[in-house]
């Protein structure tokens, strides 16, 4: 028998307290982001992972603020560019837990691209949109998701385009995993976040965040939006796109969950010890 047999060991267990840091957020108060920030860390504590295996990484805005918020590693990229900085730190680090969060903006706006690349790919990346339908940062422009006729500073004579069906994108992106939350109901968010973090694939979570200062939804989203029944198949991708494409309501709940249509690729050969010396000495002269 050694001495550490000797030694009682008493299992960490994990509090949503654990997942904070002294950073307090500076959201404005009511704003939408806050429940899914708790909605996130219960999802943490139920999962009890360790913080030192996760990693949270955001684009600009209101929303891209959250890594500093949890206690992760935590990566506050460009504007757009949450999801690229997600995979090169996925493939770099699989063991990882990798998170991508942010805007309306960033995920389809001028990041738009990136989406549906890494959807149909299905890396293990949980993505999880806030969506307030408004740049909320600049002070409250019109954004990709904005209803048509919208006034705002950037559309003074109404929004003249429709907005996009985020959902309907990740679906024909060839995502795996894919739920809509609203930050009015965190207990079905955290669960729709926990169960994304759990699937072996890419998960997409759109959630409805209002904006308390300058685009106030949280009354019509009350009014619009609906629990998806119990009777849905998710495995179903033609009934989830009706879902999807719904403008006039807002299902909620687990629109689209299957295997990928595509078997995944082999993983990489393991990685060789970098050794930097050797690596300089090809620029010396």
């Amino acid at each position: 028998m050694t001495i550490n047999e000797h030694i009682p060991v008493t299992p960490v267990v994990r509090k949503p307290a654990d997942y904070r840091t002294d950073l307090k957020p500076i959201w404005c108060p009511g704003c939408g982001d806050f429940a899914v920030l708790a909605a996130i860390q219960q999802a943490l504590t139920t999962m009890q992972i360790d913080p030192k295996d996760l990693a949270i990484v955001s684009g600009i805005g209101c929303s891209s603020r959250l890594p500093g918020f949890l206690k992760a590693y935590g990566m506050h990229t460009v504007h757009g560019r949450a999801m690229p900085a997600a995979i090169g730190l996925k493939l770099a680090r699989p063991d990882l837990t990798v998170m991508a969060v942010g805007g309306d903006g960033d995920f389809f706006s001028i990041g738009i691209g990136h989406l549906p690349h890494a959807a149909r790919r299905n890396l293990n990346i949980t993505c999880i949109v806030m969506d307030n339908e408004i740049y909320g940062l600049t002070k409250g422009q019109t954004s990709p998701t904005s209803p048509h006729g919208h006034v705002t500073k950037s559309t003074p004579e109404g929004n003249p385009a429709c907005p996009l069906h985020p959902l309907a994108i990740a679906l024909a992106g060839g995502a795996t995993y894919v739920a809509r939350g609203f930050s009015s109901q965190p207990k079905q968010l955290g669960e729709l976040i926990r169960k994304g973090m759990e699937h072996p694939g890419f998960a997409f979570i759109h959630t409805m965040s209002p904006c308390v200062t300058f685009y106030d939804t949280y009354k019509l989203y009350k009014e619009k939006v609906y629990s998806i029944p119990d009777t849905h198949d998710p495995t179903d991708r033609s009934a989830a796109m009706h879902y999807a494409m719904e403008r006039d309501r807002l299902p909620l709940g687990l629109i689209y969950h299957a295997a990928a249509e595509c078997s995944a690729a082999p993983p990489p050969p393991p990685q060789k010890a970098f050794d930097t010396a050797a690596y300089l000495s090809r620029y010396q002269a």
